[in-house]
């Protein structure tokens, strides 16, 4: 049986790191370590003579066994996972983290109750519009009161509204259904990247070389998706603008009608 703790004296090949320096380099102990192997968690080290060796594999193994305890898989369901997904523990760790990467690039911001209600244009924010903000994702209410915006940018245009006229009901009805087409075409989207992309690399047996390829569509999914969204929505709404002032002009060039309460003289 290899020496997992190293053989006195013996120098680690380069890259490679013996039990104790691995566990030092991730900050588990040598005995869960082992255990981890012993679950089949991490494969078997390197041995050269009596000395069990390490590599980046197995630290990428080891973070990536954390990350998916902190979501809430056991380790046997982490063991599974690992056996049946293929692939290096590195690629693994770097896709994992591509898919939970936040979609957004923005900062939330927190308001104070007062100032969030003035830059709606009202003295208090009515209960049920804060309830109808928060279930579509835009805002939550904090514990100390204080209102956290989630999307600076929709809030800012949103405030923009209702400085020109626009109630606050109005505009939250506006979020509301903007929420529901987003979500038909974030759905797409998704859907698009499982089956043109997932699914061959899956039937393929998900061949290790092509990995980086499929994280790098997933990366680049999110940029291209919302240019695509613009560019759309740039085309809809200069057709749409379009037909409303064409009505706009045909009625406005319609006589108008008298009152009924206009009085002959």
């Amino acid at each position: 049986m290899a020496n997992g703790g190293g053989a006195k004296g013996a120098t680690a090949p380069d890259g490679k790191m013996t039990i104790a320096e691995l566990a030092q380099r991730t900050g588990m102990t040598i005995r869960n370590i082992r255990a981890h192997q012993t679950r089949g968690l991490l494969p078997p080290p390197e041995v050269q003579g009596r000395t069990g060796y390490y590599d980046e594999e197995h630290v990428a193994r080891i973070e990536l066994t954390r990350e998916m305890q902190a979501e809430g898989l056991n380790l046997e369901a982490i063991r599974r996972v690992l056996e049946s997904t293929g692939g290096s523990s590195k690629e693994m760790v770097d896709f994992a983290r591509a898919v939970r990467a936040p979609f957004e690039d923005e900062t939330p911001e927190i308001f104070e109750p007062d100032d969030f209600a003035g830059a709606w244009g009202v003295d208090s924010v009515d209960e049920r519009l804060l309830r109808r903000a928060e279930k579509l994702g835009v805002l939550r209410t904090l514990p100390d009161g204080k209102v956290e915006v989630i999307s600076p940018r929709l809030h800012r245009a949103a405030t923009r509204m209702i400085e020109f006229g626009v109630s606050p009901s109005a505009a939250i009805a506006l979020a509301a259904k903007l929420h529901e087409h987003a979500d038909a075409v974030a759905r797409a989207y998704v859907d698009l990247f499982t089956e043109q992309i997932w699914e061959p690399f899956d039937k393929a047996g998900r061949p290790e070389d092509d990995w980086h390829t499929v994280r790098e569509a997933l990366e680049a999914l999110r940029p291209l998706a919302s240019d695509a969204l613009l560019a759309m929505f740039q085309i809809t709404m200069g057709e749409e603008t379009e037909k409303a002032a064409e009505r706009t002009l045909r009625n406005a060039g319609k006589p108008q009608r008298r009152s009924r309460s206009h009085k002959r003289r």
